[in-house]
């Protein structure tokens, strides 16, 4: 007998007709002693709406200018969801992070939810009870962006597993498993751990989020606690140390590393320079798109400034690594890349390109100088 066709993303998820539709909540007694493994209480079937992200998870998914407003309850979770929308018309760092999370919505249309969110059910200032999110905050803000994208009328179900004892160390895992974190998200993880192993919980009143992280920096590590973290993180202590230096830089440039990824060997490179230019070489370094070595450079040439007619105001001009090492590297990489695709892979790149080319006008021009760069090469070949 042909499988039943899922008609709605959530199909999977609902009650049977024999499930009451409300479970009778039940915190789990914190009091118990914690245990290596999670303790699954029961399965649930929950809409976003229900659930509450962690907001110091050390992978940070929502924009900061949505984090007070949604953590004070002023926004939920579907309103939130659609000024990301809107912040993504006109953020391309935004864009991309918003791509990824709305292509897991749509494959909960397509194949359902195959991975369970986990968490346990506890109580906010307001008395209400909330589903506190330990693992799957990628899924519930896809399930939330899908569902405020797609004008659908039913809210979505996710299902999710209550444990007894949500802990930082999976919720860490998870993350790493799940992608590869960003630099800053791994020095929040490190962060985090030691935190967690030290038993302290962010202050009630506290307004930046990376303050918190930032409280490792301060602390005295007892003995154990980076062979504790390695088997975590799969870092040496040297590196997660190096990792912990990044949170010196101010929230909103830790925010914008964090946006567009960059790495722990170029936010090196900009904590090495004077204070006042590490939001200058952050700006440069997304902008340019440097690496750790152009950054070096970068810092190590004067800033020429030149006097604007008429005011007493200087302007800086940015030196900048050269044109023509760039255009090196950069080339550089694009073959690297394409040379490791398989054939098929390859082609669709090799086609994409050529579509994107021709679209943008410079298909002539480009055709020339690649045949320029290939007569050049078939030269030194022979």
């Amino acid at each position: 007998m042909p499988p039943k066709k899922r008609f709605s993303a959530f199909d999977d998820l609902t009650s049977s007709p024999d499930e009451p539709e409300k479970m009778k909540i039940q915190v789990p007694d914190m009091a118990l002693p914690m245990e290596d493994t999670p303790q699954v209480e029961r399965i649930e079937r929950l809409k976003p709406s229900q659930m509450l992200p962690d907001r110091f998870q050390p992978r940070r998914l929502l924009p900061p200018s949505l984090r007070s407003a949604f953590y004070s309850g002023k926004m939920n979770c579907y309103q939130a969801a659609m000024e990301w929308l809107e912040m993504a018309k006109t953020d391309p760092g935004i864009r991309q992070e918003l791509d990824r999370l709305l292509a897991m919505g749509s494959s909960f249309e397509e194949h359902g939810q195959i991975k369970s969110i986990t968490g346990s059910w506890g109580q906010r200032s307001d008395g209400e009870f909330v589903f506190q999110i330990e693992t799957g905050e990628r899924r519930f803000w896809a399930a939330c962006l899908q569902y405020a994208s797609s004008g659908a009328q039913d809210e979505p179900q996710l299902r999710v597993e209550v444990v007894a004892h949500p802990t930082k160390q999976r919720q860490v895992l998870e993350n790493r498993h799940a992608e590869p974190p960003s630099a800053v998200e791994q020095a929040c993880e490190v962060a985090t751990l030691i935190l967690a192993d030290l038993g302290i919980t962010a202050p009630a009143d506290i307004s930046d989020d990376y303050e918190y992280f930032r409280m490792a920096r301060n602390q005295r590590m007892p003995a154990g606690l980076w062979d504790r973290l390695i088997p975590i993180m799969q870092l040496t202590r040297p590196r997660m140390v190096q990792l912990l230096n990044i949170l010196q830089l101010p929230s909103p440039q830790l925010d914008q590393a964090d946006r567009y990824r960059l790495s722990e060997r170029v936010l090196r490179e900009v904590l090495a320079t004077p204070r006042d230019q590490w939001e200058r070489m952050i700006r440069l370094a997304i902008q340019n798109q440097l690496t750790s070595d152009e950054v070096a450079e970068v810092a190590s040439t004067p800033i020429q400034t030149e006097t604007a007619k008429g005011t007493d105001h200087r302007v800086s001009n940015p030196v900048l690594p050269d044109p023509l090492r760039q255009v090196t590297r950069n080339f550089k990489k694009f073959v690297t890349t394409v040379t490791d695709l398989d054939e098929y892979d390859r082609e669709q790149a090799l086609d994409e390109i050529a579509d994107t080319v021709v679209s943008r006008g410079t298909g002539a021009e480009t055709a020339e100088l690649l045949e320029e760069l290939s007569r050049l090469i078939r030269v030194r070949i022979e």
